[in-house]
């Protein structure tokens, strides 16, 4: 076993006592890991990582004062390179995916021999994702599906979000109209107009009016609007 193993520091959090003190036990008894801190509180967990920078995190997914998930994006926030192991008593697809996109390195279900949470351990400290056998097809069953969903997602045309209104303010722009010149042919203020620019910024995800026109431009707004 190489050296960094030999000195994996861990810190262990979960809301369950008795689980938490057994998991504790097992990795001082069956493994040569050192636990630097164990919590049932994510807020406690996350400055126990501040102040001892472990290599793994075993982080329980359902906890009451924080979620678990949103604790994994505030430790994947801290940018210290530790690493996330979810711990969880489900074996949700959708709980699974959501953990591993925050940046978890692997996910553990709490039912699991506790040889299989040292190997996880080792995977990732190896620089491996870990996911076992039983929940890896349902992962990338599930991962396969929420990409077909985003593609088709992708693929919508967002223009048909925008109101009436919106669309002569977008057309206006396309033109090549400033906002007080838009403002003056449509009889409104220049308030107005920004508000309005700022809806339709919203509604088609982009972030500045040379953006919105592009995106107008390759969607076929203007020739929907001379067909309209």
């Amino acid at each position: 076993m190489r050296e960094f193993k030999r000195n994996a520091r861990i810190v262990l959090i979960d809301d369950n006592q008795d689980h938490l003190r057994g998991v504790k036990e097992l990795l001082s008894i069956e493994s040569c890991y050192e636990v630097v801190g164990a919590t049932t509180s994510a807020n406690l967990g996350i400055n126990l990582i501040k102040k001892y920078r472990p290599e793994i995190v075993l982080m329980d997914i359902n906890m009451p004062e924080k979620d678990g998930l949103q604790a994994i994006n505030d430790i994947e926030k801290l940018n210290f390179g530790t690493k996330v192991i979810a711990l969880s008593g489900y074996d949700d697809s959708d709980l699974i995916f959501r953990a591993m996109k925050l940046g978890a390195r692997g996910y553990i279900l709490k039912t699991m021999a506790s040889a299989q949470l040292i190997h996880a351990i080792g995977e990732v400290l190896a620089g491996k994702i870990y996911l076992p056998s039983v929940l890896t097809s349902r992962f990338f069953e599930y991962f396969q599906a929420s990409f077909r969903e985003e593609e088709n997602r992708s693929e919508e045309n967002l223009l048909s979000y925008l109101t009436a209104r919106e669309e002569e303010v977008l057309e206006l722009l396309t033109q090549g109209n400033n906002y007080r010149g838009i403002a003056g042919k449509l009889f409104i203020s220049e308030t107005t107009v920004k508000t309005h620019v700022n809806n339709i910024f919203q509604k088609l995800q982009v972030n500045d009016r040379t953006q919105a026109v592009l995106y107008a431009l390759n969607n076929g707004f203007g020739k929907r609007s001379k067909v309209a």
